[in-house]
């Protein structure tokens, strides 16, 4: 386990089942978001290294997809149980290197075990069909095989829950796995990485190594990794897709939204604002289910923005591992200074600003912080935007959060439609009618009706739309068992 106060150490490569290092590679700090501390250091691979990942990983394959599917589950529900007595633990470590609040560290850690539960279901879940007498004594059936090495490369705002869409389900498929996490937030994937090599994964099923660019440019261009998943920002998910595709690869690439909420009159303003809040600035808005444009109807708007505004300001800002705080600090430092660069390009654009992040206002204040180190950012919200405007069209990923003012429900589905994202957007109204009208005529791949954070379970796909994806396969679901295998039709005849 890596807490808090743990005298600060270098991280290692997981690698054939063994943890290794790699004297050549260059050495980067991972701070506490809440403190600026160092709290370990973290290893960039080469392209040897990644080499060598891959290689062991093609080794291991060879030989667990010949594991009959209801024995490799077998490892996967002894996983789920280590995950579930390592659960706190794990959720205090994503605090400590995160900055989320210990609540969203908990609820993610849960949606993390979930995508291992649905993972255990692989037995049925890759079942083929078959049909007999498809023309005199021919019979036809289908069958799901593993591809070889699957690459998985994971952003920093969910490093227990993003690496689980992916693992999980590829090794159950009878597949590899080498992973490369944010190299910002190390140590809760390394924790879980010695969870399953605990759970007696064979060795070289699973991989890890950590690093940059040059770490995924090489598994990008490896002739023996078959499939490569990713979430992060739209930019690097277009990189991602083509390099990957031009290579032969299969790819999954999540990149960046720009999530609109829209509030009808007939909305129940309490808890519709409760859900909004709990949208834009949960997990201080590092999240790519955030809301982020809220989408004012008719005479709704004012009486929106006043109880917003007053939630706002009592929002309690803070480090994550406090249990009053209610939103934690931003990843970095230079994220946070990314986010601050936005809200004044709102300034000077001309939005209004009713709560400025920067002033921290709320009852967090500089002086709680001993040592004023942290990534602190309060939260953010501008009124009066206008659809042109950077801060309502760009992907922020931080706790602010844009109002439009539109007239009807037209108005609204026409500037969300508009967006160039397409990654999920909610309504909050009481009409069934409006609800429905909204969810058929909206271009977008998740739709929440009175749900701030319209996330699916793991056994429903992350379905993602226009540059909010890269691919044709969408992450968990029934979607990432048919991206983990081939489909084989055969066709027989006995004489």
């Amino acid at each position: 386990m890596i807490a808090a106060e743990s005298p600060i150490e270098t991280l290692k490569f997981f690698v054939n089942g063994q943890w290794v290092e790699s004297p050549g590679s260059r050495l980067h700090p991972i701070t506490n978001p809440a403190t600026g501390r160092p709290i370990a250091r973290v290893p960039y691979a080469t392209k040897d290294d990644v080499d060598r990942a891959v290689r062991a990983a093609h080794e291991a394959f060879l030989k667990w997809r010949k594991v009959p599917v209801v024995d490799r589950v077998q490892v996967l529900y002894r996983y789920k149980d280590l995950l579930e007595k390592h659960a706190e633990e794990l959720a205090r470590t994503l605090t400590t290197e995160n900055g989320k609040t210990l609540e969203d560290a908990r609820a993610e850690i849960r949606r993390a075990i979930q995508m291992v539960e649905v993972s255990c279901g692989m037995p049925s879940l890759m079942m083929g069909q078959s049909l007999e007498n498809v023309a005199s004594g021919i019979d036809c059936q289908t069958i799901r095989q593993s591809l070889g090495v699957c690459a998985g490369i994971t952003p920093f705002n969910f490093p227990a829950m993003v690496p689980s869409w992916m693992y999980p389900f590829a090794i159950a498929c009878g597949n590899s796995f080498v992973l490369k996490p944010s190299e910002k937030v190390p140590l809760t994937p390394t924790r879980m990485a010695e969870l399953l090599d605990q759970a007696g994964l064979p060795a070289g099923v699973f991989n890890l190594v950590h690093g940059d660019k040059e770490s995924v440019d090489a598994l990008l261009g490896h002739a023996l990794v078959r499939a490569v998943s990713f979430v992060g920002s739209t930019p690097i998910a277009k990189y991602i897709y083509e390099n990957a595709a031009k290579n032969g690869k299969r790819v999954q690439a999540l990149g960046g939204a720009k999530n609109h909420l829209v509030v009808m009159p007939d909305a129940e303003l309490d808890k519709s604002v409760d859900a909004i809040m709990a949208s834009a600035f949960g997990a201080a808005g590092e999240r790519c289910l955030a809301g982020s444009v809220l989408v004012a109807v008719g005479e709704v708007a004012q009486p929106l923005v006043d109880l917003l505004l007053e939630k706002a300001r009592g929002l309690r800002v803070g480090d994550g591992s406090e249990a009053d705080t209610q939103m934690g600090p931003l990843v970095t430092a230079a994220h946070r200074q990314r986010v601050e660069g936005y809200i004044e390009k709102g300034v000077a654009e001309g939005a209004r600003t009713v709560c400025d992040g920067r002033e921290l206002s709320g009852t967090f204040s500089r002086e709680r912080r001993a040592d004023g180190d942290g990534y602190f950012l309060g939260p953010t919200i501008f009124d009066h935007v206008s659809p042109l405007m950077t801060i309502a069209r760009e992907e922020i990923f931080g706790p602010v959060l844009s109002v439009i003012r539109v007239k009807d429900l037209d108005g609204a589905i026409e500037l969300v439609n508009s967006s160039a994202f397409g990654n999920t957007t909610s309504i909050f109204t009481s009409s069934g009618k409006t609800a429905r009208e909204y969810t058929s005529r909206i271009e977008v791949g998740m739709v929440g009706v009175n749900v701030g954070v319209a996330a699916p379970m793991a056994f429903f796909p992350f379905s993602g739309w226009k540059q909010s994806f890269f691919g044709d396969l969408h992450a968990h679901g029934r979607d990432a068992i048919a991206f983990y295998t081939e489909q084989k039709v055969i066709m027989s005849r006995w004489f």
